[in-house]
């Protein structure tokens, strides 16, 4: 397995939008009593979940993952519950009830606990907030209290919606408050995939839904001409964004009614520089809709003539980005396929004050206001 290097995640628009005073508070009220704990060495006794996003299960029961937004969802019997994790890269929410009860910061081998609990039924979330591209983490069950039990992993919802994208989809630094985040705890620290727009859509959607989201890669050109010879379209059919070759075995049950891309702000928000393969804005411009039709005829061939793609943009003050964007669309439709959209956002009231100019979590909340009115216009078959 070959690691790849790192390369910056800034996917920096350059137009500030108007300045806003007001912003969101995260607020993680617990239970009554509710108490959380570690325990040095994980248990073994693996027991019912459901996985939400790509992953990939070992023959002892775990799953690892790499993907923002990874969500693991239980149910239990008792007065507490504990969630067996191996990472030191990533940073969780644990949800009771629906509830945030607790942050679970590069948590390393253990198991985490949370008592104190109602003796009675429960639901358990695990949502991954980070991004990992170089680092794995692993999953390895509930655990019921002494004298729970761990029951039946909840239905898949009928619902599905794949979100495929760059730091806007995954939630980048969107909970910092401040453009400069080295002093309040860097990007991981203030960054929340589960807060990101897609996940507050298919919530209120009552839809499952995939985040597959890499920061600061773009559909033919990464941020700054980055990490050249890769784009997005290099690790999106992969489990493991580590792992060279690594192919995800997407379960029949994956079929997503729609599909929302957001890929190109990295194609184009910085100049070229010499050396790179388009001599020209108008060259870039060629390849990125050539590959991007490529990619469009890849998901059509995944998933079937009903699903919508919708192909978004927004605000890259100076660039060819959005008309771009929808001059791909306007040609799917005269080629005959109406179920590709196109998808523009943007609002005065967007303060981009998350890390590095990236949307707040106010931000988020417009936004994905934004994607449900424009969901609200498609025959939907669900």
């Amino acid at each position: 397995m070959r690691t790849a290097p790192h390369l910056s995640r800034r996917a920096l628009l350059t137009a500030a939008a108007a300045s806003v005073t007001t912003g969101v508070a995260v607020a993680a009220a617990a239970p009554s009593q509710v108490s959380v704990a570690h325990r040095s060495r994980p248990s073994t006794a693996f027991a019912g979940f459901r996985t939400v996003g790509r992953v990939k299960r070992a023959a002892d029961g775990s799953v690892q993952y790499t993907w923002p937004g990874i969500a693991f969802e239980g149910r239990f019997r008792g007065t507490g519950v504990g969630i067996v994790l191996d990472d030191s890269a990533n940073d969780y929410d644990v949800q009771i009830d629906a509830t945030t009860v607790s942050r679970v910061v590069t948590p390393g081998r253990t198991t985490f606990w949370v008592k104190g609990l109602a003796d009675t039924e429960h639901t358990v979330r695990l949502v991954k907030r980070t991004e990992s591209p170089w680092a794995a983490g692993r999953f390895g069950g509930f655990v019921a209290a002494r004298g729970g039990k761990v029951l039946a992993a909840p239905a898949a919802r009928s619902r599905q919606i794949e979100f495929i994208g760059d730091s806007f989809t995954a939630g980048y630094g969107n909970a910092s408050g401040t453009r400069d985040c080295s002093a309040n705890g860097g990007v991981n620290r203030n960054s929340n995939a589960d807060l990101a727009f897609g996940a507050l859509t298919a919530r209120k959607l009552g839809a499952d839904y995939q985040q597959n989201a890499f920061s600061g890669r773009g559909m033919v050109r990464n941020y700054n001409g980055g990490d050249p010879g890769t784009d997005y379209r290099t690790y999106y059919d992969r489990a493991l964004l580590n792992v060279d070759g690594d192919v995800w075995q997407r379960p029949r049950s994956w079929r997503p009614q729609v599909v929302v891309i957001g890929l190109g702000i990295n194609d184009f928000s910085t100049p070229l520089h010499p050396g790179e393969p388009w001599a020209t804005q108008s060259e870039l411009i060629t390849a990125y809709a050539s590959a991007y039709h490529g990619f469009l005829d890849k998901l059509r061939a995944r998933y079937g003539s009903r699903t919508f793609l919708v192909v978004s943009a927004t605000l890259v003050a100076g660039t060819a980005f959005a008309d771009t964007a929808r001059g791909i669309v306007e040609e799917r439709n005269a080629r005959g396929d109406d179920r590709v959209g196109y998808w523009y956002y943007d609002d005065p009231g967007l303060d981009r004050l998350g890390c590095d100019w990236h949307p707040s979590l106010r931000d988020h909340q417009i936004i994905s206001g934004l994607l449900d009115q424009y969901l609200a216009t498609l025959p939907l078959d669900w």
